[in-house]
């Protein structure tokens, strides 16, 4: 049985209302030239007067909740926002610190980057309204603060998905990686129209059903940097997958951990940190200030 979630935070910009709870009205549109650092894929509306003008953000403007575009009623899945299709190279990633997050390729030292160990086997993408809180330490991340970033999602469907494009998932799961001293949680999750969904409900199914895809998903992220030259990823939790109402309870953490950093609220909390930290929430919070706003009275959801 699916954990009931409420509604999500009702997010605003100061032009228009912009909270969208699927892709039903959205697009998205590539601008620059791909393969350079210009290159972005930027969410838009479909339709009404700012079609093809107004940036939406897919990790602001998209709920976490999926909602249904037939009923506008809270499904019992959350929203996948794709960054890297499965069987592809290319690290692309929403920009958190521009203003529109766009996705874009990341770089390193001025060059794109692409995972030198070969193409990824899964849909790989993150999970709107979420913020790993680098000023937040959890029990069971081995001492190390979160990443800055969205919760990360694996998605093992079928499917390819594209860059931008948001599709519904079941939570299956989640895995807690430590990437260069910072806690980077890994949520696996299954496409809700996916042929093997009815069958996948809790981690413990995807072992049983699919031997050896959690196995490979963990090597996967052990060993994907080593071809760069750094050492093998560690895991915390005995590298276990824990399970669903493990996830769910991580990814509500997060939410209220991003709802903190979109209101201003977690920049008045950092008098316990370092500077460096402390300049990292600020650069991120102001970036993404710029166009949004919130309702005060707005309640984070209850899963």
């Amino acid at each position: 049985m699916e954990i009931p979630i409420s509604d999500e935070p009702k997010l605003k910009h100061s032009n228009s209302a912009a909270s969208h709870g699927s892709s039903a009205n959205l697009l998205t549109l590539s601008q620059g030239e791909e393969n350079t650092t210009e290159y972005r894929i930027q969410a838009t509306e479909k339709e009404g007067i700012t079609a093809g003008k107004k940036p939406i953000s897919l990790w602001h403007d998209v709920t976490l909740v999926h909602i249904d575009p037939a009923t506008a009623m809270p499904t019992p899945y959350l929203n996948f926002v794709c960054e890297i299709p499965k069987f592809s190279r290319k690290k692309y990633e929403i920009a958190t610190d521009e203003v529109g997050n766009p996705i874009k390729q990341d770089t390193k030292k001025g060059q794109l980057r692409e995972f030198k160990k070969g193409d990824i086997f899964f849909n790989y993408g993150c999970l709107p309204r979420t913020w790993e809180d680098p000023t937040h330490v959890h029990p069971d991340t081995m001492g190390c603060r979160g990443d800055n970033d969205p919760v990360d999602v694996c998605e093992i469907g079928l499917k390819i998905v594209q860059p931008g494009e948001i599709r519904p998932v079941k939570v299956l799961g989640i895995l807690c990686m430590i990437d260069d001293g910072e806690a980077d949680w890994k949520v696996v999750a299954i496409d809700a129209e996916d042929k093997w969904a009815p069958l996948l409900n809790d981690i413990n199914d995807v072992e049983k059903l699919l031997p050896g895809q959690l196995n490979a998903i963990r090597e996967w992220f052990r060993t994907y940097k080593i071809p760069d030259g750094k050492p093998p990823n560690v895991f915390g939790l005995d590298e276990r997958f824990m399970d669903k109402s493990y996830a769910m309870e991580i990814i509500k953490e997060c939410n209220i951990a991003w709802k903190e950093l979109i209101t201003g609220e977690k920049e008045r909390k950092m008098a316990h940190v370092g500077e460096e930290v402390k300049g990292m929430v600020r650069k991120l919070s102001k970036s993404n200030l710029v166009s949004l706003a919130i309702d005060d009275d707005d309640e984070a959801p209850t899963f």
